[in-house]
This record gives C-alpha cells, sequence and structure tokens, in this order.
C-alpha cells in the first residue's frame, strides 16, 4: 500500500502547475475551425484510476441477489446504485452506504495510477488547459488529487453525475462556457450522460470494448469521442480542437 500511494504522491506532483494567467477573450479569431478547448474534466474511478472495485458484488452486498438481478435487467447501461438507494428508509440507506464506503476503502488500498494519465496531464498544463475531477466516490478518496485537479468534487457535491450539476459549476469556477470543455469517464451512463446534459464533448475510455456490444447501441446519450486508453487522448485533442499553448 506504501508503494501504491508513494506513485500515487509523485503522479500528483511531478506535472507543472497549470498557469493562472489570464487568457484574454478579445484574442484574435483563429483562422481554425476547430472548437476551442479551455478544459479537460475527468471521472477517477476507472479513468484516472485502474479500476479495482468490483462493482458487481457491491452492488449485491447492497441489493441482495435477487434485487440485484431484477435491477440489473432493467438497467442495461448500468446500475445507478446512489439513485437507487434514495428512498430508502434511514436505516436502510445508512447500511447501504456503510456498504458502498467499505468497498471503496479497499480500493483506495489498491490504488494504481492509470496508464497514460501523467503524461495527458502534462500535455494539458504545456497547453494551460485547465482539469477538473467529478466522482461519484467520496471525499477522502478525491483528497489525493485536489491539489492538482481543481475543482475537485466528490459525491458529498450533490446533484452529483450524470446530473449535469456539478459539470456545470466547474464552468462556472473557471469562468467558461460548458462547450469548451471535455468530460472524459469510462461510463456511458455517468460520464458520458454528465457531459452530454451540461453540453461539453465527451471523450468514452473504453479500454476492453465492452461498449461496442449491441445493448448499448441505442443508448440515450453517446459519446462524441472514444478511446480504449488514455494515452490515446493527446492525439485525438490536437486533431479535433484549438488547443491553448
Amino acid at each position: 500500500m506504501q508503494l501504491l500511494l508513494s506513485k500515487a504522491f509523485l503522479f500528483l506532483h511531478t506535472t507543472r502547475t497549470f498557469s493562472t494567467m489570464a487568457i484574454s477573450t478579445s484574442s484574435s479569431i483563429s483562422l481554425s475551425s476547430k472548437p476551442r478547448l479551455k478544459g479537460v474534466i475527468f471521472d477517477m474511478d476507472g479513468t484516472l484510476t485502474v479500476p479495482v472495485i468490483d462493482f458487481q458484488a457491491m452492488y449485491k452486498a447492497v441489493l441482495g441477489h435477487d434485487e440485484y438481478l431484477a435491477v440489473k435487467s432493467k438497467n442495461p447501461s448500468g446500475i445507478d446504485i446512489l439513485h437507487h438507494i434514495e428512498n430508502w428508509s434511514p436505516d436502510k440507506q445508512r447500511r447501504a452506504y456503510e456498504i458502498i464506503t467499505d468497498f471503496e476503502k479497499q480500493g483506495q488500498d489498491r490504488l494504481q495510477i492509470m496508464p497514460g494519465a501523467t503524461e495527458l496531464c502534462s500535455f494539458l498544463d504545456s497547453k494551460n488547459i485547465r482539469r477538473g475531477l467529478i466522482t461519484r466516490n467520496v471525499k477522502d478518496a478525491v483528497d489525493l488529487f485536489h491539489v492538482k485537479f481543481s475543482p475537485a468534487l466528490s459525491r458529498e457535491f450533490r446533484p452529483y453525475k450524470p446530473d449535469p450539476a456539478p459539470l456545470l459549476h466547474i464552468c462556472s469556477t473557471w469562468g467558461v462556457q460548458s462547450n469548451e470543455v471535455m468530460m472524459i469517464g469510462d461510463s456511458l451512463k455517468d460520464d458520458v450522460a454528465c457531459g452530454k446534459r451540461a453540453g461539453a464533448f465527451t471523450c468514452l475510455l473504453d479500454e476492453t470494448g465492452r461498449y461496442d456490444a449491441p445493448e448499448y447501441a441505442n443508448i440515450e446519450h453517446q459519446p462524441d469521442y472514444k478511446v480504449s486508453s488514455l494515452v490515446e487522448v493527446q492525439s485525438l485533442l490536437e486533431r479535433h480542437f484549438e488547443l491553448t499553448s
């Protein structure tokens, strides 16, 4: 665990700090027809960090086997466990959060930075592109990243993804429009839906190609871009966007 946390610490403190120099809105109009990108907002679990939480086991522990199967059959894009338990009784809800938090803490103990994350963040910094973070994980996990991702919003910020509110809050804090930022995450139902509802560009990280399956073809919110690794994102941004330098 100590080695993994040391790696996380190194990741957080080796990337160059975002320049605070203001970018004038009256600068010359670019001849490029590419949209201007001023910020990138990341999901955490499964995007900045390697997925280590067994969500299926967590959902079963919270819902029970039979209810898990029933809920799963009605939600082909994935179970939204936080919304599902919102109307439970206080005692039942408290127990559910205890189970979820326990699984999340186990994940923190096995923290690993996603391949390509450090390099991508260094690239964004070199272009003075802001970076924020939105996760449905707890604040303790987010605190690992708050130095370099600002704002960094956990599930204590309500309403949480897939509601567009956290993304719009970050845009307001930055003083940019939502169509000047990109949301990057590994979930169609949470990350892509949040970004699309806010009017942002979206990029789906799909390492295994799971979202190529037919059941996802007619999901309401489809990503603007899709990658199998964060390593691919830099070239994607350079190809499709005007980047601040």
